[in-house]
Parts: structure tokens; sequence; C-alpha cells
């Protein structure tokens, strides 16, 4: 049998009962990094054989453990933090199982997107979550543009020192939107700060962050997106005169006119 075990975010003391259960009765577990499963073992006196399931070796750990549950043996296969495939290994394993016939179950537990949903105080009824954006400055925009139009709450990981193009970038794609950056879960300096596309995230960025973004105003232009002069710009380059360009954008964004004129006097 395979058990895939969600494991604490940040506080070790955040395991269910079930889930250190289920790693004492493991005959092995797979960890993304054995160096840091073995810290969190080591707390609740667990001694396990461990062995390595991580992205670059996931396919050849999933033919591992594919073999072992068919011997009988009690597998786990744990993530470095969180719930095991969410924006980290395991979605091969899970593949292998099920197209070899293989039974395998979760142990839920903690799962940093969704505490950040609930620390951001963004809408949480409907939510989108997206995960860590490419690294690629074309490749992400292309992600957020599938996204743009969507009136959920858009959920994001992004490491440190990715920060601050991602949100660049969601600027450019979403226009100004109220938005959160949530870090250190669980942890001593858990932090949630709400800010604004346009002013961006200010301070030193350290750790993990998971950013959250509102969605997109019921029936909101797409055209918002672009800065007041490129809006207008778009209309007059659809045949439009200066006077009507500035009318149509003016209703996009939901302002006067006389609010947009400026930005029209030198087109």
């Amino acid at each position: 049998m395979v058990s895939f075990v969600a494991t604490p975010i940040g506080n070790l003391k955040d395991i269910t009962l079930r889930a250190l259960e289920t790693l004492k009765n493991a005959d092995c577990i797979f960890c993304e990094d054995t160096r840091h499963t073995i810290k969190l073992l080591n707390a609740y006196e667990i001694k396990k054989p461990l062995y390595a399931c991580h992205k670059f070796n996931e396919r050849e750990a999933a033919e591992k453990i594919l073999e072992a549950s068919r011997r009988g043996e009690n597998v786990v296969v744990v993530s470095d933090a969180g719930t095991p495939v969410v924006s980290d290994p395991g979605n091969t394993v899970c593949k292998i199982l099920r197209e070899a016939g293989e039974t395998y179950t979760l142990i839920p537990g903690a799962c940093a997107f969704v505490a950040a949903l609930v620390l951001s105080a963004l809408p949480a009824d409907r939510f989108a979550f997206i995960g860590f954006l490419p690294d690629k400055k074309s490749e992400k925009k292309a992600v957020l543009e599938k996204y743009q139009d969507c009136e959920c709450t858009l959920v994001f990981h992004s490491a440190p020192q990715d920060v601050d193009k991602d949100i660049a970038a969601m600027y450019e794609i979403f226009g100004n939107r109220n938005a959160a950056a949530v870090r250190e879960i669980t942890k001593i300096h858990e932090e949630a700060v709400n800010f604004t596309l346009e002013n961006g995230l200010s301070g030193e960025k350290r750790g993990e962050y998971v950013l959250l973004v509102e969605g997109a105003k019921e029936g909101e232009s797409p055209l918002n997106a672009l800065s007041e002069k490129e809006h207008i710009r778009h209309y007059m380059a659809a045949g439009l005169d200066k006077k009507e360009a500035l009318k149509r954008a003016a209703k996009d964004r939901g302002v006067s006119k006389s609010d947009l004129y400026p930005f029209s006097v030198d087109l």
C-alpha cells in the first residue's frame, strides 16, 4: 500500500495523529530531501529507511515504489513540506501507480496555499491555484494572460528572488489589483501583507512566498491591464477618432472622460 502523507509546512506540531501512525507503520519512506525529512522523523522518534524521490529521479523512484508496494510493503511518500504532488514531486508516482492498477491513498494535512488564502483576507469562496510561474518572461506572460479575465482569487507560489519580477509581470497583465503576500506560514515570523500590484511589495524578500491576487471584476475589460495612454491608443489604432477612443476607454475603466483626457493630449 502506498500512502502520500502531508507534513508540516513550518511548525512541526502541525501533523495529524493519522500521519504519525502511517509514518510509524511504514516499511520505507520516499522523500524529496532525506536531510529535511529526517528532522521531522527525529522529532517524533521514528526511524525508517529513507529514499529520495524528487523531480530529477521521480520516474525511477516511482518504479521502486510500485515494486515495494507489490511486495506488500507499506510505502510512504512525502515532500519537504505540505501536501505531496501540489507544486511538489509525486504526480508522476500517482500516474504510474494508477496505470499499474496499484492502490494508493492520501493522508491529508497542511497545505501552504490554503493557509495563505485564509491569512490574505481575499475572497476564498472561489479561487484558482496556479503555483510557480515560469522563469522566462515570455512564458510567464503567457501563463498570466490565461487568467487575466478569471473572476476568482488567483494563488501563486514565488521564490524570494522571483517575487518582485512576478508582481511586475502580474501588474503588466492584470493592471492594478489588490493582492497579498504571505510567508513563514505557521512559524514565529508568520506574515501576511496586503498591497496593490501597482505599488508592489516593499522590503527585503526572505523565504518562500504565496502571492494572492484578487480576480477580475465582473465584466472588466482585459484592455484595463494597459496603461491609460495605451488603452486610448488601442481604440485609435482600430480606426476610432481620439474623442471616441477616449469615450470607449473611459467606459471600460469605469471613469469619466475628463479623468482620461490628460493621457490623450499628445496622441
